[in-house]
């Protein structure tokens, strides 16, 4: 049975600004470092490495303070703890079992057959083998090392914005690279000294060995309150929309169509009226058993609990479908969802689409219209997500995070995660790793 065991982060902390103020000397004297804006003239980094724990590690900040003595323009600062913050508890289970809904103990069922958006929820009985569900035990997170640094220019210099940008992607990109290769050459050298069996060689490129965040200091200083998040392929391990096909038997041609789609090869809304044209005729009577089947991505529930912990608005902004997208809201504690409309008739899917489609424009403009009617500017707002369709909403926010995403999508986001669970998005937030509350 799964424990619940308490840890904290810090709120208000003033770490990264105290991390500023400690290089004042480095900057322009007419630079005001209260005044965000001025910050973001400079080629001024908040630099985040994070490795799982069960990596074998380098001394990480020598290694790093080794890769940056070699470049002639920037200046490493260590961003120390804010022993003055306060901290907020975000209680968490050890063993979460896939899927969410089964330690809920509900199901949900269509209250009315022709409008899927209707839905409420009723009591799971456990004796129904028909929505017999995976118990698969998982982590509720990935525990990692998170090191926080500053990335400072050596001169005075300003930067344009645009440079500035394609800097900290070349940037990212190098010390990525190079990470991964060292620690790669460093786990394979610690497997050949335990055993002759060298047969499991590491790639050198491997994505699960570090993630390495280039920010602007602004991301870092800046009191974010609005996160929204993808629902498929992000806060679940699934795209219901392939669940679905799977029930019709035309899995495989919706997988195609889905993956081309999330890669930004066909345009959302075509590729979204050909899947669910395929979709005619599956019956609503197995909804509930494709709610069975899906489970929430490791961290998902940890970072919701997280982010609600430290006042955060939550909203999940689905390409998907509602009946779905209200049943893991509910599982998360999610404040808002936002999802397309499954059209029903006669007890079956009809193969029709509802408009408006929410595609990656509709995507953008509801994280804009939450903002607006919460009063939250969009310099607050944080995007989460894993296909070509989050990125008009990705690049709307003030961060933008890849969550185990396609290529095309890490390489326009601000942040990309991939060796941790959701949890890493809490981290490119600047947050340090989670502390054990001691007894």
């Amino acid at each position: 049975m799964a424990k619940n065991t308490s840890y904290s982060l810090p709120k208000d902390s003033k770490a990264w600004q105290q991390a500023v103020n400690s290089i004042a000397e480095l900057l322009p004297d007419d630079i005001n470092l209260h005044d965000f804006d001025a910050l973001q003239s400079l080629p001024l980094f908040a630099l985040i490495v994070v490795l799982p724990v069960e990596v074998p590690t380098l001394d990480i900040h020598q290694y790093v303070q080794s890769w940056v003595d070699e470049q002639p323009n920037w200046h490493l600062v260590t961003v120390a703890e804010d022993k003055e913050a306060s901290f907020v508890e975000v209680p968490i289970e050890h063993t979460m079992t896939s899927p969410a809904y089964v330690t809920a103990g509900v199901r949900i069922h269509s209250s009315n057959e022709n409008n899927a958006n209707s839905s409420k929820v009723e009591p799971h009985n456990p004796s129904d083998s028909s929505a017999a569900p995976n118990t698969t035990a998982k982590p509720a997170f990935v525990s990692a090392q998170v090191f926080r640094y500053l990335l400072v220019p050596v001169t005075d210099t300003l930067m344009h914005a645009g440079k500035k940008v394609a800097a900290a992607h070349m940037i990212d990109e190098q010390l990525t690279s190079r990470l991964r290769h060292d620690l790669a050459e460093h786990q394979l050298a610690q497997n050949n000294s335990h055993s002759a069996n060298t047969s499991a060689k590491p790639r050198l490129d491997n994505a699960d060995l570090v993630d390495c965040h280039i920010l602007s200091i602004g991301h870092m200083l800046r009191t974010h309150k609005l996160a929204c998040f993808d629902m498929d392929s992000t806060l679940i391990e699934q795209e219901v929309i392939v669940e679905l096909a799977k029930t019709a038997g035309v899995g495989q041609e919706v997988a195609t169509i889905t993956e081309a789609a999330m890669r930004g090869e066909i345009d959302f809304d075509e590729s979204f009226a050909q899947r669910v044209a395929l979709l005619k005729g599956v019956p609503t009577s197995v909804l509930d058993e494709i709610c069975a089947r899906l489970s929430l991505s490791t961290g998902a529930h940890t970072t919701i609990s997280a982010l609600k912990a430290l006042g955060y608005h939550t909203v999940l902004v689905s390409g998907g479908f509602t009946y779905f997208a209200r049943y893991i809201a509910e599982q998360l504690g999610i404040d808002e969802v936002h999802a397309n409309n499954l059209d029903i008739s006669a007890g079956v899917v009809s193969g029709h689409v509802q408009l408006p489609i929410i595609n990656g424009a509709k995507k953008a403009a509801i994280v804009a219209h939450t903002a607006e009617r919460l009063g939250i500017a969009m310099s607050q707002v944080v995007c989460v997500g894993d296909g070509a369709n989050d990125l008009p909403m990705m690049a709307s926010a003030d961060l933008g995070v890849a969550y185990r995403a396609k290529s095309i999508v890490q390489a326009r986001a601000d942040a990309a995660v991939n060796v941790t669970g959701l949890e890493g998005v809490l981290y490119a937030l600047g947050y340090p790793a989670f502390i054990a509350k001691q007894s």
